[in-house]
């Protein structure tokens, strides 16, 4: 096993996540790239077939188009290419999304793109605990894994049980029960999901929360189970609406539990617009306020 990415050795990466590797495990096994993704992923792809686990960092959300072609033209087709005979074991972190102040190409939410490409595995935890084993499940499978990693969780602190049963990694989980509606998101949209769901408890509502932590595969049983308890389903996402995760859950949920729904299945997300300056994130980005709209909505029915 090997990392590699930019400014991830000397520097420790941009947001230190792995700060003082270098130092342990030497220039050789934790390696500062040039500033070029589609280098980093293809010579990840060429260590993969020659044996290695690489893992890669992508500085920013922003900066994997570069590394596009390689992700979905190579890395995703190359098992399916060798009949299985192969494995490409390399899985790409992703600092993603917004709440950082920044600018474009900083604070976008590409996800939808690599849960699209069949081949490539898509997870993003969206709690220490699973950061913890979500990235260790990841480097263990012998598949390509895209981690993304919500950027606003990594200054959040939490307890990780390091002696525990980790969930599988391509399980959703309830995090919070409730008997009217149902709140489902991944990533840093959980922790929003959680304190709408506080309010909405302090006005008289019980909502479900569910956390779907896997985007490729997602694993339905839990939503639908949820849905046909509290029969109606709002799904939030930092991503834009158009084609994205929050599309495929909302047609998937309405085919497996229609007969269960008492409200269209309704969504909360990014505008279908470039990500704006700075200074408009709190405008751009879901808040409390608007999954709270649509919980009234989903009520209203």
């Amino acid at each position: 096993m090997l990392l590699m990415g930019e400014d991830i050795g000397t520097l420790g990466g941009v947001f230190r996540v792995t700060e003082g590797l270098k130092a342990e495990f030497g220039e050789k096994r934790v390696l500062d790239t040039p500033l070029a993704e589609s280098g980093i992923v293809g010579s990840a792809i060429g260590l993969a077939m020659r044996g290695y686990r690489p893992v890669c960092e992508i500085q920013f959300d922003g900066f994997i188009f570069p590394g596009f072609d390689q992700i979905t033209s190579q890395l995703a087709k190359l098992t399916y290419r060798h009949e299985g005979s192969a494995s490409f074991p390399v899985v790409i972190r992703v600092p993603y999304g917004g709440h950082i102040g920044a600018v474009e190409h900083h604070q976008e939410s590409p996800e939808a793109y690599f849960a699209h490409t069949p081949g490539l595995r898509v997870v993003s935890p969206a709690t220490s605990n699973d950061a913890y084993w979500m990235i260790q499940q990841a480097i263990a499978s012998n598949d390509p894994v895209l981690f993304f990693e919500p950027k606003a969780r990594y200054w959040q602190k939490g307890e990780v049980a390091d002696d525990g049963v980790p969930t599988p990694l391509h399980h959703s989980r309830v995090v919070r029960t409730g008997t009217q509606v149902t709140l489902v998101g991944h990533g840093a949209m959980v922790a929003q999901l959680l304190q709408a769901a506080e309010v909405a408890a302090s006005e008289g509502t019980s909502v479900e929360v569910i956390d779907l932590r896997s985007l490729a595969p997602i694993d339905y049983a839990p939503l639908v189970e949820s849905v046909q308890k509290t029969g109606r389903l709002v799904v939030a996402q930092e991503a834009p609406g158009n084609v994205s995760v929050g599309s495929e859950v909302a047609a998937t949920v309405a085919e497996r539990a229609f007969y269960s729904l008492e409200a269209p299945v309704l969504r909360v997300s990014g505008f279908d617009t470039p990500f704006p300056p700075a200074k408009l994130e709190g405008v751009y980005l879901p808040d409390v306020d608007r999954i709270l709209e649509a919980v009234d909505r989903a009520l209203a029915y």
